[in-house]
């Protein structure tokens, strides 16, 4: 698939949702993601549960090593599912050899942003797990996850929204994400601007992956320096020509997959260390 395509059918069916109802635009965005995945590895079990409560769904590869990975999925904190980020959560605990538990956290605007926060909490505590994942929003949460932490286990962010957020701050409008669609994400949840959270880094270890096209680059480059000059060390790769959603098509976009690929290897070898 080229990357033209994916963006013209993703941004078509993200203007159509903008006329439905919340509850139906949530399961359309959940269908639209779902059809970019591949099928689910062979022998993988997947199970649905809850923890305390929180809705979750477990990845659990045919051959799985000790330790559990939590995944928070993005979405702009409004949309977005353990359903929505099937795709990349499978794929994850196919390529790290560990069961992955991705968490279906509450969403804005009938919860606030601590209580997203709490529901990942509640998961995390639960599990213990070796590694944090989130793309977008989730990459979010996966920090304000591990900063309490005394030793926050490798974190693996993809496109996560970090600093304030502000139009000085960010990059280029670009496909699927605009600065404005960035400042309406801030407005309606506003403790995720995160100018001093972020002056620290959330762990000592961490990989992230960004994309070419995207406002939330910028930033997270910015993050990135500041951690490195801090102590932390980070693994960073961007997808060339790939725009912010890419992840849900990796198995189809050659540039994001070569980039996921790269992003979950080094990942798995700080399992290991």
């Amino acid at each position: 698939m080229r990357i033209e395509a994916f963006i013209q059918r993703f941004s078509a069916e993200l203007a159509a949702m903008g006329e439905l109802p919340l509850p139906q635009a949530r399961r359309t965005y959940d269908t639209l993601c779902r059809t970019f995945a591949p099928p689910d590895p062979p022998g993988m079990r997947i199970e649905n549960g809850t923890i305390d409560s929180v809705d979750i769904r477990r990845f659990i590869p045919k051959h799985c090593l000790p330790g559990n990975i939590l995944f928070i999925h993005g979405g702009g904190f409004t949309i977005g599912s353990v359903e929505s980020h099937h795709g990349p959560a499978a794929s994850l605990a196919q390529a790290l050899g560990h069961e992955v538990v991705s968490v279906n956290y509450r969403l804005a605007p009938e919860m606030a942003y601590p209580a997203m926060l709490a529901d990942c909490q509640t998961v995390l505590e639960a599990i213990q797990p070796i590694a944090l994942v989130g793309d977008s929003a989730g990459g979010r949460l996966a920090i304000d996850l591990a900063h309490p932490l005394i030793e926050a286990p490798p974190l693996g962010l993809i496109y996560p929204t970090v600093g304030e957020l502000s139009l000085e701050c960010l990059g280029n409008d670009a496909p699927l994400l605009s600065r404005d669609d960035v400042l309406g994400i801030r407005r309606r949840c506003p403790d995720i601007s995160a100018a001093e959270r972020d002056r620290t880094p959330p762990a000592t270890g961490i990989e992230v992956l960004t994309v070419e096209h995207d406002p939330l680059t910028q930033p997270i480059e910015t993050a990135v320096a500041n951690w490195q000059e801090a102590g932390a060390s980070i693994g960073y790769r961007c997808a060339p020509q790939m725009v912010h959603g890419a992840l849900h098509a990796q198995s189809r976009l050659p540039d994001m997959g070569s980039a996921w690929q790269a992003f979950y290897h080094a990942l798995k070898h700080r399992l290991v260390d």
